[in-house]
């Protein structure tokens, strides 16, 4: 289990950094308000770690700011977006959003979500990177701060490696090397690779960008569905190990990522694929003598993945835009987001809490390799198209699962992603 960082080490400095919103450049800020107000926080934390550290936040931000109180409210990731929905129409919105910037898109067209560019310190703004601001951005107005990012990584089985006298080093693992890696460990009833792909739709759009994938041209509601050979190469690359090499547990492509996790520990996969946050359920569930690392990045001709950050945002119509923008400025601080991403073993947005991980860990259990990941996380075009959520959903998916279990072929699919986007852009 990890042990959390500490969020600030006086209440007296927190108080003093509350006061201007969490950093002392703050430009923005109109003074401390003598009005006493409470804000629903609903967070989306779910491992014990992150839940452990969000709350702690809470608590130490109630402790410094009498007049702004926090009150935490458990969300999900399983039903935000439908939630979002009807609160936003029936004006019920938590003053502070927890989401992810794929699915604040849409709210961000449809005037829902506050710009809280006036409000958020040039300190705040300052410590991310461009071409993350972008994926939360619209008209130069900043929607949402982005905290936390996640990076699909390689994860193997140390033993497993080192007696098929596989060594991986350097900078990046190439898609060719992972295809023989994987059938150098496919034997005696073990396979290469297992890939939890039960959802596989963010993951192929993400690791697309590794072969120059866009999927769509365009924003809003006017993109273009784009579906050629570079969007279809991760999922053609992914089917020909399951099925031609046969070094991908065919039924793991069913499975999510959590459940090939026992597969891994008992040594039935050599290797697997998985967002970098289950590298924590890896900690905190995988036998005492379980040896494992994380692998260089992904490259096909880049490294490139999509920054789909999760964000904190506040409703348009909310009362109390410029109190939840200081809490939120809060979270943003390095301290602060180091804890939350330690815990849920995700890429903070800053460098600063990207180094306070790297300083606290010493880059043991794949840390290094993980904050190596998110270097080369950008705006993808996806992240700009409206309906895209409903196009994940109903369209996107059911075609994935379809062809990853070898029930279709590749020019099929890649006609019911272009034909479904017309169907659902409407």
């Amino acid at each position: 289990m990890k042990k959390a960082l500490t969020a600030l080490a006086a209440v007296g400095a927190l108080v003093s950094l509350a006061a201007c919103g969490g950093n002392s450049n703050d430009d923005n800020s109109s003074g401390s308000s003598t009005e006493k107000v409470t804000l629903k926080f609903q967070s989306l934390a779910f491992q014990k770690t992150t839940v452990a550290a969000t709350k702690k936040i809470v608590t130490d931000w109630n402790a410094a700011n009498p007049n702004i109180q926090v009150e935490y409210v458990q969300g999900s990731w399983d039903s935000v977006h439908d939630q979002l929905v009807t609160q936003f129409q029936g004006g019920t919105a938590p003053d502070i959003i927890h989401d992810e910037s794929a699915d604040i898109t849409g709210f961000i067209n449809q005037g829902y979500l506050a710009d809280l560019s006036p409000y958020l310190s040039q300190g705040t703004k300052d410590s991310v990177s461009q071409g993350v601001w972008d994926t939360v951005s619209n008209d130069g107005k900043i929607y949402g701060a982005p905290t936390l990012m996640q990076s699909y990584v390689v994860l193997a089985n140390s033993a497993m490696l080192k007696q098929a006298g596989i060594t991986a080093t350097g900078d990046s693992l190439s898609w060719d090397d992972l295809a023989a890696d994987a059938k150098k460990l496919t034997a005696g009833g073990k396979y290469g690779l297992g890939w939890g792909l039960k959802s596989p739709t963010a993951t192929v759009l993400n690791l697309g960008m590794n072969f120059d994938g866009k999927f769509f041209d365009g924003t809003g509601k006017d993109a273009k569905a784009t579906i050629g050979d570079a969007e279809l190469e991760v999922p053609k690359r992914i089917h020909d190990m399951a099925y031609t090499d046969k070094s991908i547990d065919p039924t793991s492509l069913t499975q999510s990522a959590s459940d090939v996790l026992p597969g891994f520990y008992a040594g039935k996969y050599g290797m697997i694929v998985a967002g970098n946050y289950v590298a924590q359920q890896i900690l905190e569930e995988a036998p005492k003598t379980f040896q494992w690392e994380v692998l260089p990045p992904l490259k096909g001709t880049s490294t490139k993945q999509a920054a789909n950050p999760q964000t904190l945002s506040v409703p348009a119509e909310g009362k109390h835009i410029e109190q939840s923008a200081k809490f939120i400025d809060y979270f943003m601080k390095a301290e602060n987001l180091a804890a939350v991403g330690e815990g849920d073993w995700l890429i903070p947005t800053t460098q600063a809490a990207r180094d306070a991980i790297l300083k606290t860990t010493g880059g043991k259990d794949g840390w290094q390799q993980t904050l190596a990941s998110g270097t080369e996380l950008t705006k993808a075009p996806f992240q700009s198209v409206e309906n895209y959520p409903k196009w994940k959903d109903q369209i996107a998916t059911p075609a994935l699962q379809e062809y990853l279990a070898n029930k279709t072929d590749l020019a099929a699919l890649g006609k019911k992603l272009s034909d479904g986007w017309g169907q659902v852009n409407q």
